[in-house]
């Protein structure tokens, strides 16, 4: 008798600690709601999400909010970042460098026609450090090319389709927030996206021409993701959004299409008036 009290005075105590971990594992987790909600209110979809447009001045009025959220992430320190799912860091990291994009975007704002503007001849705006994240002032670049490509946590290129730049040559900012339960299903609808935008990824006779992001980053489509050890065949992959058919799919790996680079709009993605 007394063991089977002690038996179930023991499951009744791992169910408690149990539940413990489930409730702290819930209360680490972060809120990007505020994010949500802004980018709802001030990005306009176009083209079924191909392209959208960023209502600049819209976040200029709804500025408190937008360093609300901004003050939520700074808040984050790395030992709490560090507990977090793989799914969970990479979604907080687009996130944060999406908004503080944002954030750069309307220290100029207006009279800005481009992002670049916001640099100069010795420094581009995404070097500026004025970021203050997981301990250290870090600029976008730090985020982008440090944390989340540096880092070797995630290896993931579709990646290049979440983060954006403020140009309209860019993936476009995606008018909902990136969380963790449904990352790899907003990546992926990213990227089918992009690749569909017939103004930046098309073929022209034999020639597959894509954004430049592939001519930048184009190691990153090369490190096995899906299989994929080279370019082509990453491309291949999304054959169907490419608007390429199985046979060009085929030829496209067999080097007898081939692949070059469109030029980038850098102009700003904003909302023209």
């Amino acid at each position: 008798m007394l063991r089977v009290v002690v038996s179930a005075l023991m499951l009744m105590l791992l169910g408690m600690a149990g539940s413990t971990r489930a409730a702290d594992a819930r209360h680490e987790a972060f809120d990007h709601g505020v994010w949500q909600k802004l980018l709802e209110a001030h990005v306009v979809v176009l083209r079924s999400g191909q392209l959208t447009a960023v209502d600049y001045a819209g976040f200029s009025a709804d500025h408190d909010r937008l360093r609300q959220y901004l003050h939520t992430l700074s808040a984050v320190q790395p030992t709490r970042f560090d507990r977090w799912t793989t799914a969970e860091q990479l979604a907080f990291l687009i996130n944060a460098y999406n908004a503080w994009t944002v954030q750069l975007v309307l220290s100029g704002y207006p009279g800005l026609e481009s992002i670049k503007d916001l640099g100069s001849f010795f420094k581009s705006p995404w070097k500026k450090s004025f970021i203050p994240l997981l301990g250290a002032t870090r600029s976008l670049d730090d985020i982008e090319h440090g944390l989340i490509r540096g880092s070797g946590r995630y290896r993931d290129p579709r990646i290049h389709f979440a983060v954006n730049c403020a140009s309209i040559g860019c993936p476009a900012l995606r008018a909902e927030a990136y969380v963790a339960e449904r990352l790899d299903a907003q990546l992926e609808d990213q990227s089918r996206k992009f690749l569909s935008d017939r103004s930046r990824n098309r073929l022209d006779g034999q020639t597959l021409n894509v954004s430049a992001i592939f001519k930048w980053y184009r190691e990153d489509f090369e490190q096995g993701w899906q299989g994929a050890q080279r370019l082509p065949d990453f491309l291949a992959h999304y054959a169907k959004a490419l608007g390429l058919s199985s046979a060009q799919a085929r030829q496209l790996q067999s080097g007898d299409l081939t692949i070059d680079y469109l030029d980038y709009d850098w102009g700003l993605n904003g909302v023209r008036r």
